[in-house]
């Protein structure tokens, strides 16, 4: 099987497990800082999209948010894995989070996929084939216009300590009178940007497995994405996360600038 078709099986089969489980009793517990939290739904999603992955190629190796898989590799595909998505929503019975699962190789994405089980959203991307939801091709908005703009934004764990300034970034964008969301998951955040739905979303961190789905599908839909300072996105690094639809990525850049580090 491609690369692509794996990633589509094993995302919709660890969303339906998440579907089944959202909303029942399960334990929650707190990873480090108490809304950095992990069920027991991350760990069965994480250990079934591995299993799903290994039976096609068991030589793969593996970058995952839960237990002790962080096994990076030189030329071999790894797969870049958040199982779910948004576990503080999961937690509190908020109906909206996602898996995300992206290969690469070195640092070049060559597949992904981001999944919403409740909404029944597929996100697939293909380096070169382009970015599609549920067979739809995507691509980011026309939109040149700041004022016309609908942002989105994230924080870190953190955010009481404002890392990189976060707050007063956030501040600075709220007082230009855009509209701004705050989803609480980084992967649909990005994918929306590359469904037209958001025109850019910035975060002051993000780690692999939050953003390189998501990424592939915004490059594949014609937007960028880079660091706050405009240099290429590295995915293995936790940094500042830019992603717009190309038309507005100087100017945001110039919002977010160094004058407030």
């Amino acid at each position: 099987m491609e690369l692509i078709d794996v990633a589509k099986e094993a995302a919709l089969e660890a969303g339906e497990l998440l579907k089944e489980g959202f909303g029942t009793a399960y334990h929650i517990e707190s990873k480090s800082g108490d809304q950095n939290l992990v069920t027991e739904y991350d760990i069965a999603s994480q250990k079934l999209i591995i299993e799903r992955i290994k039976s096609h190629f068991p030589m793969h190796r593996f970058l995952a948010e839960e237990e002790d898989v962080h096994d990076t590799a030189d030329d071999e595909i790894i797969w870049i894995i958040d199982p779910l998505d948004g576990t503080v929503n999961f937690a509190h019975n908020i109906p909206f989070f996602a898996v995300s699962i992206a290969a690469a190789r070195k640092r070049e994405l060559l597949a992904g996929a981001v999944y919403n089980p409740l909404l029944g959203e597929l996100f697939l991307a293909e380096k070169g084939g382009g970015a599609f939801l549920n067979g739809r091709k995507l691509a980011v908005t026309k939109n040149r216009s700041f004022e016309k703009a609908l942002l989105s934004t994230g924080f870190p764990y953190d955010v009481g300590q404002n890392p990189l300034h976060c707050i007063d970034r956030f501040a600075k964008m709220a007082a230009m009178g855009v509209p701004i969301r705050r989803l609480g998951v980084a992967s649909l955040d990005l994918s929306y940007v590359a469904a037209g739905r958001f025109d850019a979303f910035w975060e002051v961190g993000l780690q692999p497995w939050d953003m390189a789905a998501g990424k592939l599908m915004i490059d594949e839909a014609g937007g960028r994405v880079s660091h706050y300072d405009g240099s290429e996105h590295e995915i293995y690094r936790y940094l500042p996360t830019l992603a717009t639809n190309g038309h507005l990525h100087e100017l945001m850049i110039s919002y977010l600038r160094e004058d407030l580090q």
